[in-house]
């Protein structure tokens, strides 16, 4: 009975790790050669001194001065400045309580067809600066008069992020789904759908997830009771490579991101 014991005992330690560990366990990080373009449209109209964005969330509608202009509805900022460095070129500044929190640098092509946009923001529960640099085509013109920046666009390539920005931890443990980012975001849903508050967020979003397949789960976001994006994470057949989908369900669009295992 002896030697049945102890192969019974191996076959349990080896078996253990197996069922404990999930396919969604590990750190993952974003490729953004492999990652596809978004769809999503930016709108802006810069003429006569003023700066308007109706993407943008919240909306602005501000002078296009260099000074500090009070908004509401974002947590994260409560004044933005448009400042127009040339006739190519526009620097928003996003503050909370006089402190800058975000910042954008416009500066549009000699032939006005793309642009480059480069930005920071420090929204999260470390205060860690995450930044990008991001090659935008353009999808319509302003009007006659305007700023180069006016007009439509659309993110044809992602540059560069810092690496706070491509990294994210993920584990699946039983019914609990749980996310982390290295700026101290993060929650553990269940996947029955109940509602969890993302910590370190400061929009006080709330997240459900639900698994939707041997291989993808959904996460969707609220704000105020109502749905602003929804995610979806898919494995790959062999599990070393991961798809995130995310839908703007306030502004329209969808991203793709493709994360490999590390």
């Amino acid at each position: 009975m002896r030697p049945l014991c102890c192969l019974l005992l191996i076959f349990w330690l080896m078996l253990v790790p197996a069922m404990a560990q999930s396919p969604f366990d590990g750190v993952w990080k974003v490729d953004l050669a492999e990652s596809p373009s978004s769809t999503k449209i930016y709108s802006y109209l810069l003429q006569d001194n003023k700066y308007r964005c109706t993407t943008c969330d919240p909306a602005l509608d501000i002078r296009a001065d260099g000074r500090d202009w009070k908004i509401s509805g974002e947590p994260c900022y409560d004044t933005v400045s448009l400042k127009v460095v040339d006739d190519w070129t526009t620097l928003e500044t996003d503050k909370r309580n006089g402190t800058t929190v975000g910042t954008s640098r416009m500066i549009v092509s000699s032939d006005g067809s793309s642009a480059t946009s480069e930005w920071t923001e420090s929204c999260n529960a470390n205060g860690d600066v995450v930044s990008g640099k991001d090659i935008l085509s353009r999808v319509t013109y302003g009007p006659r008069g305007s700023h180069a920046v006016s007009g439509s666009w659309q993110i044809s390539k992602r540059v560069n992020r810092s690496e706070n920005a491509l990294v994210v931890t993920l584990q699946l443990e039983g019914d609990t789904f749980s996310f982390a980012d290295p700026a101290g975001q993060g929650y553990a849903a269940r996947l029955d759908g109940t509602e969890t508050p993302f910590k370190g967020d400061l929009s006080n979003t709330m997240v459900s997830v639900k698994r939707i397949g041997e291989n993808s789960i959904e996460e969707t976001d609220k704000r105020g009771g109502k749905v602003v994006e929804v995610t979806r994470f898919t494995l790959s057949a062999d599990g070393k490579t991961m798809t995130v989908s995310m839908e703007d369900k306030t502004k329209g669009g969808t991203r793709q991101l493709v994360c490999h295992k590390q």
